[in-house]
């Protein structure tokens, strides 16, 4: 699956979108990009559609990680993996802890650590768009059968939206 994202209100939407499809068993979301692809504010739009503040949300790049609870109670742990130099500095930053049963993860520059990764996470990569400094082509990877739910159901969000300006777009294959 990929989407299409016109604008950084767009790849927000695509984040919020995403968030209301996580269901209550949880999930860990690999995100992959160059700096400056909309990782941090895709994940804000994920924390919107959870129902928290986006807001409140900051990048974790120095604090490596930020945890948050939803109004539910549910659990949101943004990790930014940029500073780290191997699985152990994440493991030793809680990273096990945080993988708990039902609760949402995401782990920006999640292709750095492959290994430390669960099989089933789905994976979104934010590519910007040659020539068009506002546009990002998402592509979304599923590795299990949660995942794989998960990706099918925030594809099926965009049914019905059509190519609306400033919304992102997906496409009807895989």
């Amino acid at each position: 699956m990929w989407l299409a994202s016109p604008s950084p209100e767009a790849t927000r939407a695509a984040g919020q979108r995403l968030g209301e499809a996580i269901g209550r068993e949880g999930a860990v979301i690999a995100l992959v990009g160059p700096l400056g692809a909309g990782k941090t504010l895709f994940t804000k739009g994920l924390a919107e559609g959870l129902g928290l503040d986006p807001a409140a949300l900051a990048s974790p790049t120095f604090g490596i990680a930020h945890e948050y609870r939803s109004p539910g109670g549910r659990p949101l742990t943004h990790v930014d993996a940029y500073r780290l130099a191997s699985t152990a500095e994440l493991e030793a930053a809680g990273w096990l802890d945080w993988l708990a049963p039902g609760a949402v993860v995401v782990l920006e520059w999640g292709d750095r650590f492959p290994d430390a990764l669960p099989d089933d996470h789905l994976r979104v990569e934010l590519a910007r768009v040659a020539g068009e400094p506002s546009q990002r082509r998402l592509s979304a990877v599923a590795s299990g059968p949660a995942s794989e739910a998960l990706r099918v159901r925030w594809r099926d969000a965009f049914s019905g939206r059509g190519a609306q300006p400033g919304r992102p777009r997906a496409t009807r294959g895989s």
